[in-house]
């Protein structure tokens, strides 16, 4: 997998000072947020292809793949993954146990989402951008 740079416009991030990667990201992150959204990460890139990158963009971690596939972010009372609202709607069934608002579930930063339900997101992800892509 890739990683690559990218420039935040998230105002917060730029008084902290926008960190160069997802690793500076994580290490700024204090326990036991850092290490969910380490299981977070690594649950991601089990599901990406090969080509994907993985880059900061709005000051937050995000992973690429023909276009935006998935981001996380711990904030000060839990942890977050964005897959899209799209992707919420068709998991609504097995997200019933998180707070979801349009694109964003919500979930305690001492206890990650199930890996193999991160999977199942991020591979919906992957799909919907290589259709994008085939018109």
């Amino acid at each position: 997998m890739k990683k690559v740079k990218s420039v935040s416009r998230n105002s917060a991030a730029k008084n902290k000072g926008v960190p160069k990667d997802v690793d500076e990201y994580l290490a700024g992150v204090p326990e036991p947020a850092r290490t969910t959204l380490n299981k977070i990460r690594a649950a991601i890139r089990a599901a990406v292809p090969p080509q994907a990158t993985e880059t900061i963009s709005y000051g937050i971690p995000t992973f690429k793949y023909k276009g935006m596939l998935v981001s996380f972010a711990a904030f000060s009372k839990h942890c977050s993954l964005f897959p899209t609202s799209s992707v919420i709607e068709a998991f609504k069934s097995e997200l019933k146990d998180f707070s979801t608002s349009k694109g964003t579930i919500h979930f305690p930063m001492d206890r990650p989402m199930p890996a193999a339900l991160i999977r199942k997101l991020v591979k919906a992800r992957v799909a919907q951008n290589e259709s994008k892509t085939r018109r």
